[in-house]
């Protein structure tokens, strides 16, 4: 099987970019998502791309760890330090990567604006090409001056490129290429001039002139604004498979607990009188864990397993009010907050009824939302399965995220 791999590359200093609010420029955000995110999405969404290697400040790399876990970026599988320089640091990206890889796409951490299509164009055309490019025709004349004060000659227009990444190369080849011009002391500003100055062709493929890299604070505020409109627009809202964040977003939470003796009955907050309880590490309140996965669904954080694992003591018999607090301030952190709720409560016994308008009030008040935003519910299942046998108790939950 072919392995395709990306090697992001994100360790730059961004000192063109003036004085930063956050310790490196990938952090900077783009419509509340990080500029780093929006690159890494992008790859997420590409069916082909296995893995990613993320290239990062050496001092950061926990942090840009933590940052990719927290977004759910699942096909970044190394994070490496980053070298003195561009060339250095996405050098150290390719030697991250296992032998099995056939072909590396290498993209600036700084473009987070590509999209699945741009990237999908130039694994097309490196089917046939050991080295392709990302690029566009330039609009502007250009002219050459070697005093930067008399020109010297306008080359014609239409036989120049403005070349982007992403870029696409034969794994062994690059690699080889990397290593050669560090013996060489060659130096070059990307990797397919790597290619050129070893004799190898280099193939153009279809970029896009909103394929901007984040150089300046001008391009800042040009990210913003393109990000109003198509396609990002449509994919921030959902309308396309794309990789970049939304404004809205909704998730779904499923949980089910098994019911014992000897343990008290919580439901959405509430002590439910029963001669059975719910069996689980924490109070096992089986309404809130579906109401946090569908949370942490929405805000792409995984699940409550991931930030509150059973093995871990510290939540045992903890209260799952208090962890849908920290799942709260999970995302607020990330600029979301809840939108409204939709909780089903599925069991058989006992009757639930006269406990509903007591969970919707606790819960709304937990989730800092009116209490028309939220809706729970209770069912049976009909005396059909482990619910209607009286075995356990089971929940589903959905709900909206908006941007806070």
């Amino acid at each position: 099987m072919v392995m395709i791999a990306a090697v992001i590359p994100a360790a730059g200093q961004g000192k063109r970019m003036g004085d930063l609010s956050v310790p490196s420029k990938q952090l900077l955000e783009l419509e509340g998502v990080p500029a780093v995110i929006r690159t890494l999405k992008a790859f997420e969404a590409t069916p082909e791309v296995d893995a990613i290697a993320l290239v990062v400040p050496p001092q950061l790399c926990d942090e840009f760890t933590d940052l990719v876990q927290a977004h759910g970026c699942e096909k970044v599988r190394w994070v490496v330090p980053g070298g003195k320089g561009r060339q250095e640091s996405v050098y150290r990206g390719l030697q991250a990567l296992p032998e099995t890889c056939e072909y590396v796409i290498i993209h600036d951490g700084g473009r987070p604006l590509v999209t699945r299509q741009i990237i999908e164009a130039c694994l097309k055309e490196a089917k046939t090409a050991q080295a392709v490019c990302a690029a566009v025709p330039v609009k502007d004349t250009i002219k050459v001056s070697q005093d930067g004060r008399v020109v010297d000659e306008t080359p014609h227009r239409s036989t120049l490129w403005q070349i982007q990444t992403p870029q696409v190369f034969s794994y062994p080849l690059i690699l080889e290429l990397h290593r050669q011009a560090q013996g060489d002391g060659v130096q070059v500003t990307d990797d397919a001039a790597l290619a050129e100055r070893y004799g190898y062709p280099v193939y153009l493929a279809p970029g896009a002139y909103t394929n901007i890299k984040l150089t300046t604070a001008e391009d800042l505020a040009i990210a913003e604004a393109l990000l109003t409109r198509p396609p990002y627009r449509q994919q921030d809202e959902g309308e396309s498979d794309a990789a970049c964040g939304s404004r809205v977003r909704s998730g779904f939470g499923y949980d089910v607990h098994r019911l014992v003796p000897g343990r008290p009955l919580i439901l959405g907050g509430v002590e439910v009188p029963y001669h059975l309880g719910l069996e689980g590490h924490s109070d096992a309140d089986v309404a809130v864990h579906a109401l946090m996965d569908s949370i942490l669904g929405a805000a792409a954080l995984g699940d409550i397993g991931r930030h509150f694992p059973d093995s871990d003591p510290a939540y045992k018999g903890a209260s799952s009010i208090q962890l849908l607090r920290q799942v709260l301030t999970l995302i607020g952190e990330r600029g979301w907050r809840v939108g409204n709720i939709d909780v089903t409560i599925a069991a058989q016994r006992p009757k639930l009824a006269p406990y509903i308008d007591e969970m919707r009030s606790i819960i709304a008040a937990n989730c800092q939302v009116a209490g028309d935003a939220v809706n729970v519910k209770a069912t049976t299942t009909e005396g059909l399965g482990f619910v209607g046998q009286g075995e356990g108790i089971a929940a589903y939950a959905s709900c909206t995220l908006v941007k806070a």
